[in-house]
């Protein structure tokens, strides 16, 4: 339906009316039930609605590492931020800091914060001593 202009011929109509027979049409405002939009928007599935979790603030995956390092008595290579290296043992930790048993030198207590990154140091001596058959 176009506005009504000067330039139009036929002036505007008051209401809706049916294009057919040209009688008003009435319009009947329809809402949808509360409980129809409730299960068109509800998740499909058991469990109902499902929000994305939020990930834990610590996995343990560090308690985990730490621990098995320990009870296994595996030989680490502490690197420090400066470049020194720490060969020993890791005896305890807690979040703050581990301590490193060292054989032939004092034990220390090593600030995380100050550790670069640690390995075990047999993978040191895998990496310098390939394999016979040159794989």
């Amino acid at each position: 339906m176009r506005r009504y202009e000067p330039g139009n011929q036929a002036p505007p109509t008051a209401g809706n009316t049916d294009r057919q027979s040209g009688e008003p049409m009435h319009r009947e405002l329809i809402r949808p039930n509360r409980s129809e939009l409730k299960e068109r928007l509800a998740p499909r599935g058991p469990a109902g609605p499902r929000r994305k979790q939020v990930p834990p603030e610590q996995t343990n995956a560090e308690a985990f590492y730490y621990l098995k390092q320990m009870n296994a008595r595996t030989p680490m290579v502490v690197v420090l931020k400066d470049g020194e290296e720490l060969r020993g043992i890791i005896e305890w930790y807690d979040r703050t800091c581990i301590k490193v048993n060292r054989t032939g030198a004092p034990n220390l207590m090593v600030m995380k914060d100050c550790i670069k990154y640690m390995y075990k140091e047999d993978e040191l001596k895998d990496d310098r001593n390939p394999p016979a058959d040159g794989i």
